[in-house]
């Protein structure tokens, strides 16, 4: 079992490290939000007030942030984790960036020593807190291979490629979303031309 640092204990990530600390690993969870620790120490997730007491002594840290400029603030600031943790660590990213942003990140990390997979997920809330939630993984093979134990606790890995490959899936996997969507709203539409009760 792994000690995982977890940040971002939204309606995605508070289910997804509570199912981490079920499947046995030893977990510190932070989130900016009072309310979100709140809510996530109520599912059962140790939290910290402090980022850096989330990141201290892990060995993987798992972030699951709303965009883009949210992860490269966290990992790349002048007050980043990339310069904060140490040769060795592992840093999971399930947040939906772009794909560019996670090659960038990642070349950056590696010159530190620090693997980056971006491991996007699809699923929705109800995946998360099913433990069902597909994971779509850029990365190294063998910083994959490490990963594996921990993401199988939150449902499907897959490994998509190199380092922004799982970004690059995700985008993919949004196109076919967006597409059922719209197949939906139009068939309501034609539904009601057509005198049905949709």
């Amino acid at each position: 079992m792994a000690r995982i640092g977890f940040i971002g204990l939204g309606t995605m990530g508070a289910p997804m490290a509570a199912n981490l600390v079920k499947a046995g690993h030893a977990l510190a969870g932070f989130d900016r939000s009072p309310a979100a620790r709140a809510a996530a120490a109520g599912r059962g997730v140790p939290v910290v007030d402090e980022l850096e007491a989330a990141v201290a002594g892990a060995e993987a840290v798992l972030t699951m942030l709303p965009d883009t400029p949210d992860v490269e603030a966290l990992l790349a600031g002048p007050d980043g984790l990339a310069g904060r943790l140490p040769a060795g660590t592992l840093l999971i990213d399930t947040s939906s960036i772009a794909p560019a942003a996670a090659q960038r990140l990642a070349a950056e990390l590696a010159l530190r020593g620090i693997d980056l997979l971006d491991a996007p997920v699809t699923g929705g809330p109800g995946g998360a807190e099913a433990a069902t939630l597909a994971i779509m993984v850029g990365g190294e093979p063998a910083a994959f291979a490490r990963a594996r134990p921990i993401l199988e606790a939150l449902g499907r890995p897959r490994h998509m490629g190199p380092s922004g490959a799982g970004q690059a899936t995700k985008l993919c996997n949004q196109i076919v979303v967006a597409q059922h969507l719209l197949a939906v709203a139009e068939a309501i539409t034609l539904a009601r031309g057509l005198g049905l009760d949709p």
